[in-house]
């Protein structure tokens, strides 16, 4: 039996996330529906990750197992004939059979979108604001969430998780035209919050950014978004921003297991 990965993006806009749902359309039933057909037997995939609805995802990386040899260029130029329009599958590849989708995973990184002024072209993929936001204050405040912590006021109530400890290894707000040297206030730009880490709770980014954003409103000051990651429950925290606007943006693994 082989293990293999596959690389794919999509537009999460149809989809009640990633994960299948009794109540609607995921992207990985139309994933696994696609796989079956092509390789005529029931086919299941194992994601990185979870992502809810709304939410797209630029860079996906799922596994399957396969008992024959696969043509990999071919099984991806049919893949792309057959899926949806918003689905679109880059690399599959054969990797070791002990790599897994989601526990292997290395590192996971998310850009959260915004605008602040009314755009009809970025509003399916960024959060519009009508106020300004000190984007200064905004990034101090995201420099306190890099390491190993315990994320529980940004995880949603009832997730079920056997711990809320992550590491993050970056967060930042830039601005999406001039990433080095943004401004300190937002007036009429495109800004992006990336952040990335070994792993995340579910809604954990929504729920950061929606903090940040009071931050950066100064209904929070700096030492109380600081006492809200050392100590403070998800209801200490801010709102969580809509999904429209984030994007899984990559998942990285070992190297050395990949078979490419």
């Amino acid at each position: 039996m082989q293990r293999y990965f596959i690389d794919f993006s999509y537009d999460g806009t149809h989809y009640h996330g990633w994960q299948i749902q009794p109540n609607g359309i995921s992207v990985q039933e139309v994933l696994e529906h696609a796989l079956s057909t092509l390789l005529r037997q029931a086919m299941s995939v194992t994601g990185a990750g979870r992502t809810d609805a709304g939410v797209h995802a630029r860079k996906m990386t799922a596994h399957f197992d396969f008992e024959n040899p696969i043509n990999t260029k071919q099984l991806i130029y049919k893949l792309n004939r057959l899926l949806p329009h918003d689905v679109s599958v880059a690399n599959v590849y054969p990797v070791d059979g002990e790599l897994h989708a989601r526990f292997s995973a290395t590192s996971r990184t998310y850009h959260y979108y915004l605008h602040c002024t009314k755009n009809p072209f970025l509003r399916k993929y960024s959060y519009q604001l009508h106020y300004n936001l000190d984007f200064r204050a905004m990034n101090q405040a995201a420099q306190y969430l890099l390491g190993e912590k315990d994320f529980k006021c940004f995880c949603k109530a009832g997730a079920d998780v056997r711990t809320t400890i992550c590491t993050v290894t970056f967060a930042k707000w830039c601005e999406t035209t001039s990433p080095i040297g943004a401004a300190d206030v937002c007036k009429d730009g495109n800004w992006c919050f990336i952040i990335t880490a070994n792993r995340f709770l579910r809604n954990m980014v929504r729920a950061i950014v929606g903090t940040l954003i009071d931050v950066g409103r100064g209904r929070l000051s700096i030492n109380e978004f600081k006492r809200i990651v050392d100590t403070g429950e998800r209801g200490d925290a801010g709102d969580s921003v809509p999904g429209n606007a984030l994007f899984l943006w990559d998942v990285t693994y070992p190297t050395s297991n990949i078979n490419e």
